[in-house]
């Protein structure tokens, strides 16, 4: 069977992975040149603690109050937009506790998965991308977030993670040859990290040589349709025939789903970050400053800050004060880390794929019968990506999958 996957980031990669091991003649159809993206960009963190979904009750009072302020880790640009209103207000009606429990199982038994896709991955490539599994560090300074994240820590021990809460001493113990000034962390032993851009660099030659089609530069147009299945897809290159369509185009899925008529609710979540080459003294463990919302990770001798979330449509503008926000919270955390301001060439930016709802969509579709959703993981894509691509494989083959996927119904809002 030939299947054509379209979107060549972290998900798609992996889909192609796992159908390929499974006999099937894969193509990869990208819109650009598969040399950037969220996936090659993000923090790098496999997180199976983070299983609240982004639409969570005081999400929306902390976005009002972040909005405010040019600097902050969390932005929608007001506009009138139908699309965006009617996310907006989806959202609003997720942001509450019935949801975020019926969301957590589903969650933390894909997170876990993928995580154990890691751990397989590790052993069968023939490729080193800097796994490790050090944990995660959740730093705060004040007395609030100290109680806000123990709530968050505490649902998360009631359904499977384990954590700790060492104080300041504790936190620093555990890096030893950088200063850590806070009030005091969780600590969620089970969490891993990666070099994202090295096992996408990676990934695609050692798929090529495996015989999966790469079809880049080439975005999709249209869909040609046959007796409830899609008969040809369209791009501005040509006019190519798959037995299965497998979507996978992050923040451009909504676009792309209503040419099949299907209703996909989509925002790009833009995030930036920025790459500290030869660090002296590098931390030892990935933390995320919680007040500032940045995610430190380190990456053999380098080190990656970034954050933000910009709600501001399909848009690659920088906002320098969103940068400058990251920046200016380092040395309140890592006093002796001397980061300067990055160069505008230096910055990268990567536009998160996120449902009003903050769960992917990942399944096939009930309206076309050869048509398999997997997209908007949001800040997860890399923390869930070979799951995910394992229960794609699944889903085409016939296979029974090995985790429950309903609650990430990709047609849930049409």
């Amino acid at each position: 069977m030939k299947v054509a996957i379209i979107g060549g980031g972290i998900i798609g990669l992996t889909s192609a992975y796992y159908l390929n091991k499974a006999g099937y003649d894969v193509t990869v159809l990208d819109k650009g040149d598969l040399s950037d993206g969220c996936s090659h960009g993000n923090a790098g963190m496999i997180v199976p603690s983070h299983i609240i979904p982004l639409a969570a009750p005081g999400m929306i009072a902390k976005g009002i109050r972040w909005m405010f302020n040019s600097t902050s880790p969390f932005y929608v640009r007001p506009r009138v937009n139908f699309d965006l209103l009617k996310w907006g207000w989806t959202f609003y009606r997720h942001a509450n506790k019935m949801h975020v429990a019926k969301s957590i199982p589903a969650l933390k038994e894909l997170s876990l998965y993928s995580k154990a896709c890691y751990q397989q991955l590790v052993k069968d490539l023939p490729f080193d991308f800097g796994y490790a599994e050090r944990g995660l560090l959740m730093l705060y300074q004040t007395p609030e977030t100290e109680h806000e994240e123990a709530e968050t820590a505490a649902i998360g021990k009631r359904s499977w993670s384990k954590s700790t809460d060492p104080s300041a001493e504790e936190v620093q113990s555990l890096e030893p040859d950088v200063r850590v000034t806070v009030r005091g962390g969780i600590y969620f032993p089970g969490d891993a990290h990666l070099t994202p851009q090295q096992f996408m660099q990676q990934l695609i030659p050692y798929l090529k040589k495996r015989g999966v089609s790469f079809v880049t530069n080439s975005a999709v147009n249209d869909f040609s349709m046959q007796g409830g299945k899609i008969a040809s897809v369209i791009t501005d290159q040509s006019e190519q025939t798959f037995d299965e369509i497998i979507l996978a185009t992050g923040s451009w899925s909504g676009s792309v789903a209503a040419k099949l008529g299907i209703t996909v609710p989509m925002q790009a979540g833009k995030g930036y970050s920025f790459l500290v080459n030869d660090v002296e003294k590098n931390i030892r463990i990935p933390s995320i400053f919680l007040e500032a919302r940045v995610a430190v990770t380190p990456m053999g001798k380098n080190i990656r800050f970034g954050g933000t979330m910009e709600i501001t449509g399909v848009d690659h503008r920088i906002s320098i004060n969103r940068v400058k926000g990251i920046v200016d919270a380092i040395p309140k955390y890592y006093p002796d880390l001397k980061v300067a301001m990055p160069e505008v060439k230096n910055i990268w930016h990567g536009l998160r794929p996120c449902s009003p709802d903050g769960l992917p969509y990942i399944g096939r579709s009930k309206k076309i019968q050869n048509l398999t959703f997997a997209t908007g993981h949001a800040m997860m894509g890399l923390s869930l990506g070979p799951g995910t691509g394992k229960l794609v494989a699944d889903l085409v083959t016939g296979n029974s999958p090995e985790v429950q996927h309903l609650m990430f119904d990709p047609e849930r809002f049409d």
